[in-house]
């Protein structure tokens, strides 16, 4: 851990430690070098034990990255820290529980080509043409119907009398598409937040034990985040946890992935006495180039607001 490399403001935040923290990170304004410090600092000063500690962030390679980091930082005892995505952090959950939602624990995954060869199934076997009704329509809706904790059996009754057959035969779908998952003790990505959720919300054994054990919890890209990432985190933090959250409002661009930039800009309302610290000072363009940015992005409406700035020079 090396605080001394830090401005105040990354120091502010690697050192707030109770309650809840928002940080509003910038582009190019040394997130991740503040997210793996506020590990290590947890740990060497804090004394907060490696394996009550739970890091998310949402892509593979960023999680490997912030692994590495956090390996060189803290060394002994940091294999026992969680620092993984959300979709593996769930399946690590999964893996242990399952069984109490009725499927085995030794489930398989489906990727997207594994999905869409079984609504291509479904299709052929309700007569439907997929040049009318594509497998990706069919499961881009399915996902959101997921995203929304909606059942089957709740999508079905929705849009069965609605007049509109392209929902009616998505609801058919969306039932036999289950039955055939569930049926092949299988999971899809939304299945895996949406099972996990689930879990922890029914089973209050569970929900506790995690909640004892990840006393401290840490989320990248924030503002990406969609309502079943954000549902866990409640259910991982309770009212009262530990949780920082890093993110920009003005870098999310996700939506069309059900991205809700609500998570981040109500962070704040949902939990009292949230700290909120900005990171503004750009490490990686000249003042010129953020000049422009700020007087492009403080158009957006629905922002916290932040200026850029640079010790960089106009350039």
């Amino acid at each position: 851990m090396r605080l001394e490399d830090l401005n105040d403001s990354q120091k502010r935040a690697v050192k707030y430690t109770d309650g809840a923290l928002l940080i509003i990170a910038g582009a190019g304004s040394g997130k991740t070098r503040v997210l793996t410090n506020r590990i290590a600092y947890l740990i060497e000063e804090k004394g907060v034990n490696p394996w009550n500690i739970l890091a998310i962030t949402f892509t593979n390679k960023a999680a490997g990255e912030m692994r590495e980091r956090v390996d060189n930082l803290v060394g002994f005892g940091s294999e026992s820290i969680w620092v993984s995505t959300f979709h593996s952090t769930c399946v690590r959950i999964l893996r242990r529980h399952i069984d109490r939602l009725g499927y085995d624990t030794n489930f398989t995954i489906y990727d997207t080509d594994d999905s869409k060869r079984v609504i291509k199934d479904i299709l052929k076997e309700l007569d439907i043409d997929e040049k009318k009704l594509t497998p990706r329509e069919v499961l881009s809706a399915i996902s959101n119907a997921k995203d929304a904790m909606e059942t089957p059996e709740d999508y079905f009754r929705r849009w069965k009398n609605s007049g509109d057959w392209r929902k009616e035969a998505i609801a058919r779908i969306y039932v036999r598409y289950v039955q055939r998952l569930a049926e092949a003790n299988a999971l899809d990505f939304d299945d895996i937040l949406l099972h996990a959720v689930t879990l922890l919300q029914k089973e209050d054994e569970v929900r506790e034990y995690y909640r004892r054990k990840f006393r401290y919890v840490l989320i990248d890209e924030y503002q990406d985040t969609n309502r079943l990432q954000y549902l866990l985190m409640k259910q991982l933090v309770g009212e009262k946890g530990n949780v920082c959250v890093v993110g920009d409002d003005d870098q999310s661009i996700y939506k069309f992935r059900g991205a809700d930039i609500t998570n981040i800009l109500n962070f704040e309302k949902e939990y009292k006495g949230c700290r909120t610290i900005r990171l503004e000072q750009n490490y990686r363009s000249t003042q010129n180039i953020l000049d422009a940015a700020n007087a492009v992005i403080k158009n957006n409406t629905g922002r916290k607001g932040k200026t850029l700035w640079t010790d960089a020079g106009a350039g």
